[in-house]
């Protein structure tokens, strides 16, 4: 089958060994109407771009000649704005590429129709009773643009709590709202944040997304086939107990499909099966055991290269106690088993240091990744590679907070609780999970923030829900902590990054620059978005919420000018990889693998 991925040199971007197969994406040129009628174009620059590039942004209306609309070849950045649009036509936006004088045409257009509003609006076909929840992106048409997968969400239950569910349901859409496909995981699959886990990534190099995701009997794949026996009924029926509602029997299926048609390319079994599901207990707080299903189906799932040039899909079930992670490679048509990496029980130092989300990333920079998962890191061979012993938590950050410390840093809150001793909050070495801060002795922490956000300080702030200020990766009390403890999101004119929280953005000491009026975000007070990711446009990120009435997607992306020129962050892999697992358990936002803030040594291409 014919590679359409590129391979990435950068060294900013990758370690120079490595030679990655990514994603060919187009220059996701946008148009977007903003104030007193005009017009803001962005599109991206891609990583194998020239230094010496130039662009020229042009406009067609109707059957008229393109006119180029800048005077001199753009160099300084990836945004225009056309201020002599007329609003009443249709407009379609391209740019074309200058290298030494030479222009040519580079795929990637945008049509921005008649009083087309502030945002991109995708119609739903949301099933009666069900909510939009999280989205994740792929090209699953090979076309170079990314579609959108759903998450639709009816009645949903914590592990621990009994209860039925809703069947989970996926839907497929390209940005115009098309509808590729649906799935439905049926009755044996429980819905709940901790439960319902689904990647979406090109697996196999062919240039279209795949979706997987745990399934069992009853499960009705894009082509209305039906996987395993369809008149099983796994459920625990039994009113009034612990384990009413619950799946505690049956066989468990993982699950390949495609992101094309949404048909299964391939079914095994789960691994790990539950076993006994009172021995998925631990060390610490929460390491308790119980026979009820809370521990046994605790879920999380990445995307990671671990072999340093192909993708790899690792599922993972538990984090209380024992936790098992199992690596699975989809190659020419074939879906294998890679590795397994097993704490086994709670006398293992590796059970219960597991967290609600994880994170992926290069941390000892040899061009594969390793696996962060709250206290604990796995290498890419899939044997530990160290673990803290702090135990679980509900947030975790890694990326390059403090550029004046070699490699990447892990920051992380951690739940101290059952009488439980040790720090609340932690920044420590990716590759060595050696502790280079500690905070808030003893407390049990529920939400912590790490990133650069003040325009005027370099380096990553670190605040949490107990942290009494923003503190600075010293430890350094440097200002007043933000109200919210959620989301981030590059969305003005500079580097350091912007404050996300429901429906809308804020700016550290600036306070409130954007609201996506009519839109709601999701998962209650964690209010996260459908997804924050780099989509199109130049490098800042666009916002996918739901709106109100849960009939429709709207993505928002800044009209703001910057003048800032950095590769599209898509195309950067660790941040790449975090948009596949954004949607896992609790929600956390994206990092790159470089330092992107104030003060930063960023690659500026003239």
């Amino acid at each position: 089958m014919k590679q359409v991925f590129i391979v990435i040199f950068l060294c900013y971007l990758l370690p120079a060994r490595a030679q990655r197969l990514m994603e060919n994406i187009d220059r996701g040129v946008v148009a977007i109407h903003g104030e007193e009628g005009k017009v803001y174009i962005g599109w991206r620059m891609l990583i194998n771009d020239p230094e010496n590039i130039a662009f020229n942004v042009y406009r067609k209306t109707g059957n008229k000649v393109a006119i180029k609309l800048n005077a001199k070849p753009i160099t300084e950045s990836t945004n225009y704005v056309d201020e002599n649009a007329d609003p009443t036509e249709q407009n379609e936006y391209f740019v074309k590429t200058v290298l030494k004088g030479k222009e040519e045409p580079t795929r990637g257009t945008f049509i921005l129709k008649v009083n087309a509003p502030s945002y991109l609006s995708i119609p739903l076909k949301t099933p009666p009773g069900y909510t939009p929840n999280d989205v994740s992106v792929g090209d699953l048409d090979g076309d170079g643009q990314y579609d959108i997968v759903l998450h639709q969400v009816g009645r949903g239950r914590d592990n621990a709590s009994p209860g039925l569910t809703d069947p989970p349901v996926f839907q497929a859409y390209k940005m115009d709202g098309t509808l590729l496909w649906e799935i439905n995981l049926g009755k044996n699959i429980r819905e709940g944040a901790h439960y319902t886990q689904f990647m979406v990534y090109d697996l196999d190099g062919d240039g279209i997304a795949e979706f997987t995701c745990k399934t069992a009997d009853g499960t009705i794949d894009g082509k209305g086939k039906v996987i395993g026996d369809s008149s099983k009924d796994w459920r625990d029926l039994t009113p009034n107990t612990a384990k009413y509602g619950k799946i505690l029997d049956g066989p468990e299926y993982f699950t390949i499909f495609s992101g094309r048609t949404g048909e299964a390319l391939a079914t095994t079994d789960y691994i790990p099966a539950r076993g006994d599901i009172g021995s998925w207990g631990g060390i610490g707080g929460n390491g308790k055991n119980d026979n009820t299903g809370n521990r046994v189906d605790r879920f999380t799932a990445c995307i990671a290269y671990l072999d340093g040039i192909h993708p790899s899909v690792v599922m993972c079930r538990g984090y209380y106690g024992r936790i098992v992670m199992a690596a699975w490679d989809w190659q020419n048509g074939k879906l294998t088993s890679r590795w397994v990496f097993d704490s086994k029980d709670g006398t293992n130092p590796y059970s219960g240091m597991g967290n609600h989300n994880l994170s992926v990333a290069d941390v000892d920079n040899d061009g594969k990744d390793e696996i962060i998962f709250g206290s604990m890191c796995v290498d890419d061979n899939g044997k530990g590679l160290y673990t803290t012993g702090l135990r679980h938590g509900d947030a975790i950050h890694v990326g390059d907070l403090d550029p004046d410390h070699p490699g990447l840093e892990v920051f992380g809150i951690h739940e101290i609780e059952e009488g439980t001793k040790g720090p609340g909050a932690v920044l420590y070495d990716a590759r060595t999970g050696e502790i280079l801060y500690k905070g808030s002795m003893n407390e049990d922490v529920g939400r912590g923030v790490a990133e650069n956000i003040d325009p005027d300080q370099k380096g990553a702030q670190m605040w949490w829900s107990r942290s009494k200020g923003l503190h600075d990766v010293k430890g350094n009390v440097v200002g007043e902590a933000p109200a919210g403890t959620n989301f981030l999101i590059w969305w003005d004119a500079d580097l350091s990054r912007e404050l996300l929280d429901g429906n809308h953005i804020d700016k550290y000491k600036k306070g409130r620059i954007f609201t996506a009026d009519g839109c709601v975000s999701n998962n209650g007070t964690k209010a996260t978005p459908a997804l924050s990711a780099d989509l199109f446009g130049d490098w800042r990120e666009e916002l996918i919420l739901r709106t109100a009435d849960n009939q429709s997607l709207r993505i928002y992306t800044t009209t703001i000018l910057t003048k800032y020129r950095i590769p599209a962050l898509m195309q950067n892999p660790q941040y790449r990889l975090s948009i596949a697992w954004q949607n896992v358990g609790y929600n956390q936002p994206p990092h790159t693998s470089f330092y992107l803030g104030t003060g930063m040594k960023y690659p500026v291409i003239k």
